[in-house]
C-alpha cells in the first residue's frame, strides 16, 4: 500500500531596509569681544635725604674760625700774652735787682729766652680723629598705586547647528511562500 505524499516547499520572507543616515553639522563662531585695560593711576612723593656735615671742629683744630670766634680767640691769646709778658719782665726784674748777689744772673737770662723758642718735637694729627661730625636722615618715598580694573565687551555667538534626520526605508524584498503539494 502506498501512502499519500504530501509535499511542503516554503520560502521564507526577506526583508530589505534602505537607510539614508542623518546629517548634523555644528559650528560655534568666536564670540566679538573687546578688552581695555586703562593704565594705573601712579603717583610717588619723595623727600629728600638730608645730609649734615658739621666740620667746625676740624676747622678749629687746623686754626681756622668765622671772624667772631677768631676775634675772641685772638683778643684771648693777646690778653695771655701780654699777661705773660708782664709776668716774665717782672720776673727778668726781680732776679737783676739781685744780681750783686752774685752768680750770672745776665747770661742765664739770655739763655731762658732762647731756649724758649725751641719747641719739642711731636706728631700730632690735624685734624684730630673725628673731628667731622656727620648726620644723615635718609629720604622718604611714598607710592601709591590705583588699578583700573579692565573693561570688557564680550559679545556671544549663537550656536551654528544644521541637522537633517535620515531615513529608513523597509520594504519588502521577497515575500514569504509557502506550497503544499498533496500526492497520492
Amino acid at each position: 500500500m502506498q501512502f499519500p505524499r504530501l509535499s511542503i516547499q516554503s520560502q521564507p520572507a526577506l526583508l530589505g531596509m534602505n537607510a539614508q543616515p542623518a546629517s548634523q553639522q555644528m559650528q560655534q563662531p568666536k564670540a566679538d569681544m573687546q578688552i581695555q585695560q586703562p593704565k594705573a593711576d601712579l603717583s610717588i612723593t619723595q623727600r629728600p635725604g638730608k645730609l649734615l656735615i658739621d666740620q667746625s671742629q676740624a676747622w678749629a683744630d687746623m686754626g681756622k674760625f668765622g671772624a667772631l670766634e677768631a676775634t675772641k680767640k685772638a683778643a684771648n691769646q693777646g690778653k695771655q700774652a701780654v699777661m705773660e709778658a708782664i709776668s716774665q719782665k717782672a720776673n727778668e726784674g726781680n732776679q737783676l735787682m739781685k744780681i750783686e748777689n752774685g752768680g750770672n744772673i745776665i747770661a742765664s737770662l739770655s739763655k731762658q729766652q732762647t731756649m724758649s723758642d725751641v719747641k719739642p718735637a711731636a706728631l700730632d694729627w690735624i685734624p684730630s680723629h673725628f673731628s667731622v661730625k656727620t648726620s644723615y636722615t635718609p629720604a622718604e618715598v611714598e607710592i601709591s598705586v590705583q588699578a583700573r580694573e579692565p573693561m570688557i565687551n564680550a559679545t556671544p555667538q549663537k550656536v551654528v547647528h544644521e541637522y537633517q534626520p535620515g531615513n529608513l526605508d523597509i520594504y519588502v524584498r521577497q515575500p514569504a511562500d509557502l506550497q503544499i503539494e498533496f500526492e497520492a
